[in-house]
């Protein structure tokens, strides 16, 4: 009996492929090699480039690793009070647009997919109509002057933390996954829409839940324009707007100055400063994505594929 295991398992870990079949995986790994390359290593140079000697970067070295080790990139950045209070103002926004806009987002997504729910055709039309028509900057502007939110850490938080892109995707979960037999179900049983929702719907939802937040949370955090037009207070500001103003600071210094080769050197450091910019802009959402990865493939493909 054993012999026999043993002559399967070698018969069928033995199954040779036809040359064409073993050309194509090589070609669709190579072909896969250099596209991963391709797309880590503009990420990866940035890194380096950030704790590169400027000269090596403005000289245009291929850099694989940091060369000339330095910090002045990122001293010349830190060293300024409106990075700090970017950062504040920006995890204020964040957090709090992501998850008044998580939470109204996985509501009404799941009140959509509801075939009981009185006039949702004609209300998924008027959602669906203001993504391709909007009243424009002015009169949103008179209007959010008119409901005194002008200059306020709360319209930050509350514009552009929903989408009707991604309640649509929700609501497309939503129909795949929550079955119509488990919302009977849980009725007969006496659980209420609350509670159906609190103790079902969510648990079952993480995946598209957590794809939701990862949306609006880079959405508020790369968030500058709403700043830059709604805001007055340079005490509210968020980080991507300060990180402009260091930006836009540097390379008109080295335009104004008299002594042409100081003008040049400050003109080279300019491209570290930039760089380590990119990083500290960056770096906090690339240190989130991993935790919330495994759900994002998932919930992407499930949301987009039925309904």
């Amino acid at each position: 009996m054993q012999s026999m295991i043993r002559i399967r398992k070698r018969s069928a870990n033995g199954i040779r492929q036809s040359w064409d079949n073993r050309l194509f995986d090589a070609l669709a790994n190579t072909f896969l090699i250099l596209l991963t390359i391709v797309t880590i290593y503009p990420l990866w140079f940035i890194l380096v480039a950030s704790f590169t000697d400027y000269k090596l970067i403005n000289a245009g070295s291929l850099l694989l690793y940091p060369k000339g080790f330095h910090l002045m990139g990122y001293q010349r950045v830190f060293a300024d009070w409106r990075v700090w209070s970017g950062y504040m103002n920006t995890l204020i926004y964040t957090v709090g647009g992501t998850i008044f806009g998580s939470m109204v987002t996985i509501l009404a997504g799941y009140a959509f997919s509801r075939k009981d729910l009185p006039g949702s055709g004609i209300l998924m039309k008027l959602f669906i109509f203001t993504m391709y028509f909007g009243g424009g900057l002015i009169p949103t502007y008179i209007m959010i002057k008119n409901l005194g939110l002008l200059d306020t850490r709360l319209l930050m938080i509350l514009q552009s933390s929903i989408s009707v892109h991604n309640i649509i995707v929700v609501r497309s979960f939503m129909k795949t996954n929550i079955p119509d037999e488990l919302l009977d179900a849980a009725t007969i049983d006496g659980c209420g829409n609350g509670t159906f929702f609190v103790s079902i719907v969510m648990p079952l939802s993480k995946a598209i839940f957590a794809v939701m937040v990862l949306y609006i949370a880079v959405s508020h955090w790369n968030s500058y324009f709403n700043a830059l037009i709604y805001l007055t207070d340079r005490y509210k500001y968020p980080l991507q707007v300060f990180l402009r103003e260091i930006l836009l600071q540097t390379t008109q210094n080295h335009e104004i100055m008299e002594d042409a080769e100081m003008a040049l050197q400050v003109q080279q450091m300019t491209a570290t400063i930039r760089y380590s910019v990119i990083v500290v802009s960056t770096a906090p959402i690339l240190c989130v994505y991993p935790f919330i990865q495994k759900y994002f493939v998932k919930g992407v493909m499930i949301g987009s594929v039925k309904g």
